[in-house]
């Protein structure tokens, strides 16, 4: 078995243009004659690798503590790609998941620097799978992800953003993204791990 943790950073990670960047506060410290080591922290919802939950841009979707776990665990499938990913590549990744596992087909993450069509996303939506994850911090064109984001996540598509794949290949694995619980809250941060069986 091996373990590929899929997550950035969090205090240096990538920020979306206009999200506040996560920081850290010390509050006790051993160094300074405290009893423990104590601190806060303050972060957008979706600074780092994180899920959108549905509210984030669906005002009666849910939110993140809403969402079934099932949908963020379980076997998903790895595809590379880089630039616009269009209708007919987005047929071409659900085939090559397909022919894994039935399973890995549900849950879909993009390596490289790619960018989710609308076309793409109404492909994956009409497929109705669980989860789509790529490495940039929105699924959609980021000058205009509002039309993407709303695709898929009205088919209750947990999206999973801002992962890293360089060390990961193509292929079938078991993905755990599950988010903090936090109620009613647009976005979470997560832990993403893969591990190839």
């Amino acid at each position: 078995m091996k373990i590929f943790d899929i997550s950035q950073e969090v205090f240096s990670c990538v920020v979306f243009p206009g999200d506040p960047a996560p920081k850290k506060e010390i509050i006790y410290s051993l160094q300074n004659g405290d009893i423990c080591n104590l601190s806060s922290l303050y972060m957008c919802s979706h600074n780092g690798t994180h899920i959108d939950a549905p509210v984030h841009f669906l005002k009666d979707g849910k939110t993140v503590e809403e969402i079934e776990l099932c949908k963020m665990v379980g076997m998903a499938f790895v595809a590379e790609h880089n630039g616009i990913l269009g209708k007919e590549d987005a047929i071409e990744i659900l085939k090559r998941a397909e022919d894994k596992s039935t399973e890995a087909s549900r849950r879909i993450l993009i390596k490289g620097d790619a960018t989710i069509s609308e076309e793409a996303a109404e492909v994956f939506a009409e497929a109705n799978i669980h989860l789509l994850g790529n490495e940039s911090q929105t699924v959609g064109p980021k000058d205009a992800p509002m039309k993407t984001h709303k695709i898929l996540l009205a088919k209750e598509i947990v999206l999973l953003e801002g992962i890293r794949l360089n060390n990961v290949c193509e292929g079938e694995y078991l993905l755990n993204c599950a988010p903090l619980s936090l109620a009613g809250a647009d976005g979470s941060p997560c832990r993403a791990i893969l591990i190839q069986l």
